[in-house]
């Protein structure tokens, strides 16, 4: 009773807790371009007569300045909005990737545009002197894809927890939630096979996700935390008031933010079918 009545109090998402932007700035260089020095212009006065040009006459060209004579500044177009938060693909993927590998971001990638997206991406701007809008402009993007290279399929995908990897040796036997915080995967496991794998996000430096072998003792379908007072749909309780569940927080913002120790999935249809198929009792095994 007193393991079930932790159970109730559960965990969920601690607000602000590790940002995957922290603000610092990316040491990605801005080397300053240099113009040459333009040729003074002859002075008409030295030329002979005969091939002097007359002043113009009547009102100045429009390109032109009235009271300076200058070029008028041509007029700026709003540069092509790319990807904006909330978009996700493979594209947004690949930006996730370039911005990491001038250290603007430090997790992912997801294939979310999140928050943390949006401040690496504001940041970038800012340096470069650029409008700071955490939107991916077209302007923005050409800067990106001149101080970055290709990501290859490591950087795109084993980088931001999307595939596991081996699973640990107490994963091959029974029925298991095989939970990487690695590569920030759990996969379901029967008699060594993998059946299916998922995202999933851990708890804060400060709330850590416990470690160990374990043991699935309640499922809790519309579980709320009264600790909390917010939503675990689809726990599965294995460690006091530590449990696998869905987490609305982790679609929505990906691994800008993180548990109260909690493992988080943000997939719902799959937290639902593997909801459906693990049993009290089936073991779960946390590792590194």
């Amino acid at each position: 009773m007193a393991a079930l009545a932790v159970a109730v109090a559960g965990c969920s998402v601690e607000p602000g807790s590790e940002p995957a932007w922290t603000g610092v700035t990316g040491d990605d260089g801005n080397a300053a371009s240099r113009a040459s020095a333009a040729p003074a212009p002859a002075d008409a006065s030295s030329a002979p007569p005969a091939t002097r040009t007359p002043a113009p006459s009547g009102p100045p060209s429009p390109s032109a300045s009235p009271s300076s004579g200058k070029p008028a500044p041509p007029s700026r177009t709003p540069a092509k909005v790319l990807w904006k938060p909330g978009d996700e693909g493979r594209d947004v993927r690949e930006l996730q990737a370039r911005l990491r590998q001038i250290a603007w971001l430090f997790q992912g990638p997801t294939g979310v545009y999140d928050q943390a997206t949006e401040k690496a991406v504001e940041g970038f701007q800012d340096k470069r002197g650029l409008p700071r809008t955490g939107r991916t402009d077209s302007v923005t993007w050409q800067r990106l894809l001149d101080m970055t290279a290709e990501p290859g399929q490591w950087e795109l995908y084993l980088m931001g927890g999307q595939e596991p990897g081996l699973p640990d040796a107490r994963c091959l036997t029974g029925r298991v939630l095989c939970v990487d915080k690695t590569t920030r995967t759990l996969r379901w496991m029967v008699d060594g096979r993998t059946l299916s794998h998922m995202a999933v996000r851990f708890g804060s430096v400060a709330t850590p996700t416990r470690e160990g072998e374990f043991t699935v003792y309640w499922k809790s379908r519309h579980h709320v935390s009264t600790l909390y007072d917010s939503p675990m749909p689809y726990a599965m309780f294995f460690s006091g008031g530590q449990a696998v569940h869905y987490s609305p927080d982790f679609a929505a913002r990906g691994y800008a933010g993180a548990s109260h120790g909690c493992v988080n999935v943000r997939d719902e249809k799959l937290i639902a079918q593997l909801f459906a198929t693990v049993r009290e009792g089936d073991k779960v095994v946390v590792h590194r």
